[in-house]
C-alpha cells in the first residue's frame, strides 16, 4: 500500500534535477535498493554454476526458495513503485537501474529460475480440456491464508 505513495516525494524535488549536463539518475527508495543489492549477491551465489538457458531446481520451503521468493517480492515492490511514478521520474529511476545493472541481473536470474516446462499441475479456473495448461495460460490465486 505504501509503494504507490513514495514517488510523490520525489515529484516535489524533480525540478532540481533538470539543470545538470550529465545523464541523470535517481535512486528508487534507498532501503529497497539496499535489500535488492544484497539479494542479488545471494542469488548470484546460488545460481552461479547454472548458465542462462538451463534452469535451477529450487525445492519449496528451502532456504534457497525463501531467498528467491524474497528477491521476486522485492522486484514486485519496485515495479509497484515504478507504476505509481510519473513518466519523468520513471526515466530517472530507470537510468539508476541501468547504471547498477539491476535489470540485467533480474533477467539473468529469471532465465535461470524459469522452468523448462512450466506445466500447471494445480486446480484450474476452467473446465479441463486437451490443451496443456501452463503457468502462462492459467490465472494463479496467491491469497495468503
Amino acid at each position: 500500500r505504501l509503494m504507490p505513495e513514495l514517488p510523490k516525494f520525489d515529484d516535489e524535488n524533480l525540478k532540481s534535477y533538470g539543470d545538470e549536463e550529465e545523464e541523470l539518475a535517481l535512486s528508487p527508495p534507498a532501503a529497497l535498493m539496499s535489500i535488492l543489492a544484497t539479494q542479488e549477491l545471494l542469488l548470484e551465489n546460488i545460481l552461479e554454476c547454472i548458465p542462462v538457458g538451463e534452469f535451477a531446481v529450487i525445492q519449496p520451503l528451502s532456504d534457497e526458495f525463501c531467498l528467491v521468493l524474497g528477491y521476486l517480492l522485492t522486484w514486485k515492490l519496485t515495479l509497484a513503485f515504478f507504476k505509481a511514478a510519473s513518466s519523468q521520474l520513471r526515466v530517472l529511476y530507470s537510468q539508476y537501474l541501468r547504471r547498477t545493472k539491476s535489470l540485467n541481473k533480474l533477467l539473468y536470474h529469471l532465465f535461470r529460475l524459469m522452468p523448462e516446462n512450466p506445466v500447471f499441475s494445480g486446480p484450474t479456473s476452467e473446465v479441463p480440456n486437451k490443451d496443456t495448461k501452463t503457468f502462462f495460460t492459467e490465472e494463479l490465486h496467491l491469497d495468503v491464508k
